[in-house]
């Protein structure tokens, strides 16, 4: 119960101060922890930091998760798109999560990129996943696309821009389809 409540405390603490900005002290004040209690359960505010990442992380990747459960079936498309909007609905939501996992990550140090680099490769799997990319040259095209979808994300969530996502929304949609149509995911496409 301390440790999630700590790390959303962390990711919150962030918004207002970045992570360079963010004490020990911040993340205790907002989750009403002592500081015993954090040290009982992390080394430092890195520590805190990485766990927080995860946290986020299968927080954002449980809201794709449901999206694409939702009427389950649908062509590849179609379950990408449910997907995408699960996804940037879940950053709006869950605009700390948002923030620590696309921006403060890389303030973190290179422990924290390190594991965003992984992050980005489970990306990678659930694009592949959910428009059935086969051989290299779709598997490529998912990982162009997750890294796209980071780098296009990220801009507004660094702004505090929640509208903006709407627009990165319909552009990866409407890529997504003409790169459907060419056929560059594999089996099944085109």
């Amino acid at each position: 119960m301390h440790r999630e409540r700590l790390c959303r405390a962390m990711a919150e603490a962030m918004v207002e101060k970045g992570y360079v900005g963010t004490s020990v002290e911040d993340v205790l004040k907002r989750a009403g922890v002592s500081r015993l209690s954090f040290y009982r359960l992390f080394d430092s505010k890195l520590d805190c930091f990485m766990t927080a990442l995860e946290y986020s992380t299968e927080l954002l990747l449980g809201r794709v998760a449901q999206a694409l459960g939702r009427s389950g079936g649908g062509d590849p498309v179609e379950r990408y798109e449910r997907a995408v909007t699960g996804y940037l609905d879940a950053l709006k939501e869950e605009w700390p999560a948002a923030r620590l996992c696309l921006v403060e990550v890389y303030a973190a140090g290179p422990e924290a990129v390190a594991r965003r680099g992984e992050l980005q490769e489970t990306m990678t799997a659930v694009h592949a996943d959910v428009l059935g990319a086969t051989g290299e040259q779709g598997l490529l095209a998912c990982r162009m696309l997750s890294a796209a979808t980071g780098a296009l994300v990220s801009g507004p969530v660094a702004q505090n821009d929640r509208e903006g996502l709407d627009a990165v929304r319909l552009q990866l949609i409407a890529h997504v389809r003409a790169l459907w149509g060419s056929g560059v995911f594999g089996a099944g496409a085109g």
